[in-house]
């Protein structure tokens, strides 16, 4: 399982991501910001707020949270 070790929120909802095993990449989520959950993230300061659960996933204070392998796999460009 990958697990995420450093996110850094970047302008235009991009997170800066670094795994367990290395590898590094961006993730724009702008167009996946929608739903109860991900629509206060639309605040670039909240936004911001980002950090890592005890679980290497990505989350943020109002408990929205994204799975690292789900992460991984936009990094590596394999996603769906």
């Amino acid at each position: 399982m990958h697990r995420v070790t450093s996110v850094e929120a970047k302008p235009n909802y991009v997170l800066s991501l670094t795994f367990n095993d290395g590898t590094q990449g961006e993730v724009c989520l702008a167009d996946r910001l929608f739903g109860p959950m991900f629509e206060p993230l639309k605040d670039p300061e909240f936004f911001g707020l980002v950090s890592i659960d005890q679980f290497g996933a990505v989350c943020w204070p109002n408990n929205a949270d994204l799975a690292p392998d789900a992460l991984y796999l936009r990094v590596i460009g394999q996603d769906s």
